[in-house]
This record gives structure tokens, sequence and C-alpha cells, in this order.
């Protein structure tokens, strides 16, 4: 997965996508595969009715598709590629669309700290390896533009060795589980602090 497989700069489109339970759906179907509504129901603690009328939506913007058999609420649905790219690198998007990615990050980022903090929650229930095996840190250093985009390209490269597993489950090695690593790599800001 070097590249997502899909780009968003429509404010329609990140403002679909930004609703937690559309979200929840596009996680649930990118890390198990292809799920029914009345399956995504009982992950989200949602009701069939309501996953189907997400899906729907979803649909209507290429997020997810119906993958082969069933019907009506038992037909499964999947997700056409894993990933998605968006903000404004180039500085031309519209306020509406900057405002639009800015929910969707607002809001990614924030299930992704609900999950750390559960895995912090439940750490002391783990073996020693994986408690062990689990980190995080921060980092704060001088770069230049070209050193953090080198940063932020590693860490990709990294992550990118292990992505096709979510996709060719025969390739997770024995004893392998489902683990997240969230990084970003921005400019800081702090008070009275100004370029060197």
């Amino acid at each position: 997965m070097a590249t997502p497989h899909r780009r968003l700069e429509d404010p329609r489109e990140l403002t679909a996508l930004a609703h937690p339970v559309r979200m929840a759906i596009i996680e649930h179907l990118s890390i198990s595969g292809p799920l029914t509504a009345t399956e995504l129901a009982d992950r989200l603690d949602e009701t069939p009715a309501n996953c189907s009328w997400h899906l729907r939506k979803l649909a209507q913007h290429g997020f997810v598709e119906e993958a082969e058999g069933g019907k009506g609420r038992q037909r499964p649905w999947r997700v056409p590629g894993l990933g998605f790219s968006y903000g404004d690198a180039e500085g031309t998007a519209t306020a509406e669309t900057r405002r639009a990615a800015e929910a969707l990050a607002d809001l990614t980022m924030g299930r992704a700290l609900d999950r750390m903090r559960e895995a912090h929650r439940r750490m002391e229930d783990e073996p020693a390896p994986w408690r062990h095996a689990t980190n995080g840190g921060e980092y704060i250093a001088w770069l230049t533009a070209e050193e953090l985009a080198e940063v932020n390209q590693a860490l990709h490269d990294v992550m990118d060795r292990f992505t096709s597993r979510l996709e060719q489950p025969e390739t997770r090695p024995e004893g392998s589980r489902l683990c997240e690593v969230v990084s970003w790599g921005v400019l800081t800001y702090f008070p009275g602090v100004e370029e060197s």
C-alpha cells in the first residue's frame, strides 16, 4: 500500500467520511474484509438498518461497494481499496475543503487516541512480550522541510512493509495481532520560538 488508493479533494467526500459510524464501517471492512450490515451492526453496537443506511451513503461516494453473495441486509460490502490521502500540500484547496479535511483529521486522530487509551488500559492483561513490544514516543527536533519529509517517508516505508497483510491473511505470521502505529510529523508552534 505504498500509495493510498484514493485522494480526497471534494469537500462532500470528506464530509461524508467524517462521521463516526461511517469511519468505523470503513475501518472494519478494511481490517476484516467483506461484512454484511448485520455483522457490522453486531461489531459496532448499531442496528442493521442504521448500518445499511450508512453503507448506502458510503457507496454513493465510492467508499464501499457490494461484494459477491447475499441479498438485502445479508449482502456483504467491501472497500474497493485501502487507504485515503487528503490535505492541502499545494495550498490550493478552498476554505470549505480545508474545513472538511480538518473535521476528518480530527475524527480519525480522535479514534486513534481512543484506541491507544484502550490499549493502555488493557496492557497489564497482555503477555510480557506484548507489553515490552508496545511503545510510544514524542520527539521534537529542529529540521528542514526536506528532513521532515525524509522522517515522514521513513516512517511510512517501515509500516508499508506490513500493510499487505490486511488484504492477504495468509502472509500473517503465526502469533501476529492487529497493531496500530500512529505518527505525525508536523511543524510545531511554541510561543516565543522562531525559526533558526
